[in-house]
């Protein structure tokens, strides 16, 4: 292929071959004008006009390839959809307007009544209820198990079985799954697997050099990274992600093309932002775990957690997202909470700005105290997305929420 560098408007992809995710994640997928923008441009379009009937007609037939309508069909959100597939090392990505809509659109997608779901309890809440009360109506009946627990996930399996769902790490209580035996399990028994890359991105993971068939990301998290836009994206095979992708052409859980141009800076930094996120954690875990007022801390970079060097086999960091148990229940860990002043109490992750939630009432409220106490979701667990302010600032923030402890049980709150 010819061309002179100031003429061409999309980087070839061989150009890009072989280069790493942080170059991929600047580079990848850029849409050039005519006018040349060395920026990513944004189109904020509803349609797209043709010179001909005819054109029209050949679009809309799938005759001719071209942009025809932005529920489908936009050329910001194809950006974003290329850059994402490329640094998963996917052949085609599928945009949504959030994290449970891609999930959602991929199940509406590749499942059918009468099919069975296996799916890890440690799943964030909504993703639970999804599965559980939603798709239930629809005829897709789902069993969950506990997610590192092999004999679970083997006795599940039925005739029916057609996917495996998991996130890893866990959501809250970073649990690691093993991958490659997940996706064994699924290929012996013809079923897709599915990832949740949320807490990692490809940053820290590739699922799908470990098995996965298909990734899904809530774009809202770290790939914005700023709590700006909310957004999803399906990764996968073009065979699968062609079925996606008419889902969402039929159903319209679109993408807008603003959202999709934030989530394309947003993955300009995903790179050094996820490494300071992980720096910033591990320090944090490390330190939560020598205060008196916390019974247990939920972090993969600890030495002595339980799935410790499959993380280190699996992930090339820990990620920026812990959890803790504090001494007593909810009365106390609501204390904890409401102590800190520059932390925000918000059950958004993801953000460069650290924040800090109460899982049991907020992330996982709409579960049961059955399906709770199952996942592990106590009243007395504290979750952190540690951002990426001054460490020391951190600790001096969350010391705050100890001293409210001791005094909480002195009485003199």
């Amino acid at each position: 292929m010819t061309y002179r560098r100031e003429e061409h408007v999309l980087i070839p992809e061989s150009d890009l071959e072989g280069m790493s995710v942080d170059t991929l994640a600047v580079r990848a997928g850029q849409i050039r004008t005519g006018q040349l923008e060395h920026s990513d441009a944004i189109f904020p379009t509803s349609s797209f006009v043709y010179g001909s009937a005819a054109q029209a007609a050949a679009r809309f037939g799938g005759e001719e390839p071209g942009n025809i309508y932005s529920r489908f069909t936009n050329p910001t959100v194809q950006a974003f959809e290329s850059r994402i597939a490329a640094m998963e090392g996917g052949e085609r990505a599928v945009a949504t307007s959030s994290g449970m809509a891609a999930i959602l659109a991929t199940c509406m997608a590749l499942l059918k009544a009468g099919d069975h779901v296996i799916c890890s309890r440690g799943v964030f809440g909504t993703t639970n209820v999804l599965f559980q009360k939603y798709l239930a109506k629809f005829g897709v009946d789902t069993t969950f198990v506990g997610l590192t627990d092999m004999s679970q996930w083997q006795s599940a399996v039925r005739p029916e079985t057609r996917m495996l769902f998991i996130e890893t790490p866990t959501n809250p209580l970073c649990e690691v799954a093993d991958m490659e035996a997940l996706c064994g399990l699924a290929r012996a028994n013809d079923a897709l697997f599915v990832v949740d890359n949320c807490f990692c991105t490809p940053v820290l993971q590739r699922p799908f050099e470990h098995g996965a068939d298909i990734i899904i990301h809530s774009a809202t998290k770290y790939l914005d990274g700023q709590g700006r836009c909310v957004g999803g994206v399906v990764v996968g095979p073009n065979k699968l992600m062609e079925e996606v992708y008419g889902f969402l052409r039929s159903a319209g859980p679109t993408l807008s093309p603003f959202n999709a141009w934030v989530f394309l800076k947003g993955l300009e930094t995903l790179p050094i932002r996820m490494r300071a996120h992980c720096d910033n954690a591990l320090e944090l875990a490390t330190w939560l775990r020598g205060q008196g007022d916390v019974d247990q801390v939920f972090y993969a970079g600890l030495p002595d957690h339980p799935q410790h060097e499959l993380a280190k086999r699996q992930q090339s960091g820990f990620g920026g997202v812990l959890s803790f148990t504090v001494k007593g229940g909810r009365e106390e860990a609501w204390a904890f909470i409401d102590a800190t002043r520059m932390i925000s109490i918000t059950a958004n992750l993801g953000d460069v700005k650290t924040t800090i939630t109460h899982p049991a009432t907020t992330t996982h409220g709409r579960l049961s105290p059955e399906d709770k106490q199952q996942a592990g979701i106590t009243e007395n667990l504290v979750r952190v997305s540690v951002g990426i302010e001054a460490i020391e600032d951190l600790k001096t923030d969350l010391q705050r929420g100890f001293e409210a402890l001791e005094n909480y049980r002195q009485g003199t709150v």
